[in-house]
């Protein structure tokens, strides 16, 4: 019989071989159902991997503060330059939209640069201008660089602070911004030992951006930096490295110590709230703020190496290898600051360090460290102290940072005695630094340091 319509007979042959095409396609149906949803697993799985790479921006508290510490830092200071506050408004609200964008993966959007329009003679090599005439000026729209396209956001935070030069410098109160300088804000005291450099040291703003790509931190601030001019220019900057010893593992410093076992839990709200985060006591635009201390700590360590194990270990206060506390076998056994040896002499001497930088020892003032190691190759030196060597030496050590809910009460009290009376001293010279006050966090449609703007 033939099938109507003049089709294929309608033959067992005919029949298998419409079978087997029925089902070569429903093959291919499945084939392709299966990689559309392994597609898909794919892109949740990548969604995914983007979020673990994301930290938050806006919030009650500006990131970069209690966030689990990245691989890397850069750290810039910046002086004003302009004379109008609304400016430093205009920039603040670049930054803010700019670090938000940031810190979710996204380039910097275009902005506008105002540009001096020469004329140029293109028929020879030199360039020369060819009008006598007053350059004219033109607006130019200047892209992100491009140095992250197509990297991850590397856990970026970017946390913005105020230095006193904000509110008044030499005498001159710029911006109109004098009374709302915080009672916390203070001038650092000179300390014992210090050799601060001018050039490194203080500055009105600070930026700090942290991730764990160095190529993603410093992406980060040549954006800001590059919204700031005109505005705002570099004063100093410091990099800062921290190494991978894994998860719930003390990271170890370049003197070969560990670093941070005392430190307390960023997990822990109740402490955070008691010495990290500004409270009541604070102007309103610095509540949920924190201030930061910044320290470029050189360390001398071809003096260090030199240096027998042992003493190291009665430097610090704690053993090299686990870290434990002098006498003890884990990092993480509670300081006895009254054991003494059987001639009554403490097991950790007066002047280690572990004992004068402790709580206990401090009327229980706590801060939160978020140090960093630097290494800026080699430069000529002098060693502070015997044999008082001189020559090419490392300029590297601990780009020293800290947190907390008042410096008078945290930073200042805990190194004053620390600055006189540390073993350390003779290996490390704090060469740098500042002192900040780091706004409370942003909300969608607010830019960083609005509150305090607002009040004026």
């Amino acid at each position: 019989m033939s099938e109507r319509g003049g089709g294929p007979s309608a033959t067992r042959r005919g029949f298998l071989t419409r079978a087997a095409g029925l089902a070569a396609v429903a093959g291919s149906a499945l084939a392709t159902d299966a990689g559309t949803q392994a597609l898909a697993k794919g892109d949740d799985a990548a969604s995914v991997a983007l979020d673990a790479q994301i930290e938050p921006f806006w919030g009650k508290n500006q990131g970069g503060i209690v966030t689990p510490t990245q691989g890397h830092t850069y750290f810039a200071a910046l002086d004003l330059t302009t004379t109008k506050r609304a400016e430093i408004v205009g920039l603040l609200k670049a930054w803010t939209n700019a670090a938000g964008r940031l810190a979710s993966g996204k380039p910097i959007e275009p902005f506008q640069k105002t540009e001096i329009a020469y004329n140029y003679d293109t028929t020879t090599t030199t360039t020369t201008v060819t009008t006598s005439d007053e350059p004219a000026s033109t607006a130019v729209s200047l892209p992100d660089s491009g140095e992250a396209h197509d990297l991850p956001p590397a856990r970026l935070t970017v946390t913005f602070g105020f230095g006193a030069g904000l509110f008044e410098k030499d005498g001159n109160d710029r911006y109109g911004l004098a009374k709302h300088r915080p009672e916390a804000l203070v001038d650092l005291p000179h300390f014992a030992g210090d050799e601060l450099v001018a050039e490194q040291t203080g500055g009105d703003l600070s930026i700090q951006a942290c991730a764990d790509d160095p190529q993603i931190a410093f992406h980060a601030i040549r954006q800001l930096v590059r919204l700031a001019d005109d505005v705002a220019q570099v004063r100093w900057a410091q990099t800062g490295f921290m190494p991978n010893f894994g998860p719930n593992q003390t990271p170890r410093n370049l003197m070969g110590f560990k670093d941070g076992t005392n430190n307390p839990s960023i997990t822990d709200v109740d402490t955070m709230d008691k010495f990290v985060w500004v409270g009541s006591e604070g102007p309103g635009w610095m509540q949920g703020g924190s201030y930061l201390v910044v320290r470029r700590i050189r360390v001398a360590l071809e003096h260090w190496d030199r240096s027998k194990i042992d003493f190291q270990e009665q430097t610090f206060g704690r053993h090299k290898a686990t870290g434990a506390p002098i006498g003890k076998d884990s990092e993480h056994t509670p300081l006895d600051l009254e054991a003494t040896d059987k001639d009554g002499n403490y097991i950790i001497a007066e002047n280690a360090h572990v004992r004068l930088a402790t709580a206990a020892t401090n009327e229980g003032a706590q801060i939160l460290r978020r140090p960093y190691s630097y290494n800026d190759g080699v430069n000529f030196t002098a060693e502070r102290w015997p044999p008082w060597r001189q020559g090419i030496e490392y300029d590297a050590g601990l780009f020293f940072i800290c947190y907390q809910r008042d410096p008078r009460t945290g930073f200042i009290k805990i190194f004053d005695n620390m600055a006189k009376l540390d073993m350390l001293n003779q290996f490390v010279t704090h060469v740098g630094g500042g002192l900040f006050a780091c706004p409370g966090g942003i909300a969608p449609g607010e830019y960083i340091g609005q509150r305090l703007f607002d009040s004026v």
